[in-house]
């Protein structure tokens, strides 16, 4: 499993931050009927009982969005993907499809509020990620967004640049069909609290739509 560092930047900037590491081998797929019902109930669920001024509430969106604002990001230009969806969701926007893996990330990602960071562990080069934060003019391809400003935002890098910031993956790690290495990283702004039952919830959705057995764990 690959090591992972927080900078003092961070630690200094985010001092409840804790995250927790999931790599596991897996077997993608386009889609998965029975995953996507998950998701539907709750994505209705989800529509039912929040408004958009609910969203900014949960414990980690509120938590990422004052890290954000800490290191000079206004997370209302830049939201936390976990943001995004819960108000594409309340917004009635359907939710993108990509695959099995992507899709269960985001599951995970509403059903909590962390932005969870979803990468294929073979491209990632050297055996260390560390969490720092974007620099002026850093260059960052963002997953669907092309070039995108990453100053002030937390990231993650490896031996040869960014790769994961809690608003979008980079193109180069990003999980494909043909991943069978996966990691994922659940970025606790808001502490311990609510950690471990969301690795729960992903190695049990890994096990049931990945053919996996959930894989190994790090918190850190």
């Amino acid at each position: 499993m690959v090591e992972i560092k927080v900078s003092e930047e961070i630690r200094k900037s985010c001092p409840a931050f804790a995250g927790a590491a999931i790599c596991a081998k897996v077997k993608n797929t386009p889609h998965n009927e029975e995953l996507w019902k998950l998701i539907d109930n709750c994505v209705a669920e989800y529509k039912a009982n929040h408004q958009i001024e609910d969203i900014k509430k949960n414990p980690a969106i509120a938590a990422t969005r004052a890290a954000y604002k800490k290191l000079g990001k206004d997370p209302n230009r830049y939201r936390p993907s976990s943001e995004a969806l819960c108000r594409r969701i309340v917004r009635e926007l359907p939710l993108y499809r990509i695959d099995t893996l992507v899709d269960l990330i985001n599951l995970v990602s509403i059903h909590t509020g962390y932005s969870i960071g979803g990468f294929d562990a073979d491209k990632i080069k050297g055996n260390t990620l560390t969490l720092g934060v974007g620099m002026t003019d850093e260059p960052y391809e963002g997953i669907g967004r092309g070039m995108l400003n990453i100053e002030g935002i937390p990231v993650y890098r490896d031996a040869i640049g960014g790769v994961g910031t809690p608003t979008s993956d980079n193109e180069r790690t990003k999980i494909e069909l043909s991943t069978i290495s996966f990691l994922a990283i659940i970025n606790g702004y808001s502490g311990k609290e609510g950690l471990d039952e969301a690795v729960k919830y992903m190695q049990s959705l890994l096990k049931d739509f990945a053919d996996s057995d959930g894989g190994e764990v790090i918190f850190f």
